[in-house]
């Protein structure tokens, strides 16, 4: 059975490119889409950056993404967010 270990602290994610955080260098990100409606998750290289690649998270889901550790996620309605892992 996999388990979901919590490394850090729920933090709210950011909500443009300039706040776009890494999640504490987290390279598994656990993503908690509460709002009533659908929410753009935001991946870019560098705070700030042009360009991102996109994803849309339905209401009332949860996501684990897998990033490199200096990618940074932004969203457009903050989320709660965790830096995870995964032990068996």
């Amino acid at each position: 059975m996999q388990i979901t270990k919590i490394i850090a602290t729920q933090v709210t994610t950011g909500t443009n490119a300039g706040a776009a955080t890494s999640i504490g260098e987290a390279t598994c990100v656990r993503l908690v889409n509460t709002h009533t409606g659908d929410v753009v998750v935001a991946v870019s290289t560098q705070v700030g950056a042009a360009t991102s690649t996109y994803f849309t998270m339905v209401t009332d889901t949860t996501e684990f993404l897998q990033k490199k550790g200096t990618d940074v996620i932004w969203t457009d309605t903050g989320i709660p967010a965790n830096k995870v892992a995964f032990t068996n």
